[in-house]
């Protein structure tokens, strides 16, 4: 995946069009940053996926239970 280069955008500017510039990252996955006074105070970017995690289902395995006391006696002297 290649990084698209980010835009510039002041502040005033960005509060005007705040949802077309929503809607252009989301269709274009490029990034605006938002300035005020020239200096960079926010980065609006696209998630990183729109897909649903993979389901972790059946991912899991038993193994009885870990915390229940040992049958077995144990000398903690030796």
């Amino acid at each position: 995946m290649t990084m698209k280069h980010a835009q510039r955008m002041p502040a005033g500017e960005f509060k005007a069009k705040c949802l077309a510039v929503l809607d252009r990252v989301a269709e274009t996955k490029t990034t605006v940053i938002v300035t005020k006074h020239g200096r960079a105070v926010a980065q609006v970017a696209p998630i990183a996926s729109d897909k649903k995690p993979a389901s972790l289902l059946g991912s899991a395995t038993y193994h009885g239970d870990i915390v229940a006391p040992l049958e077995e006696v144990w000398n903690a002297e030796s």
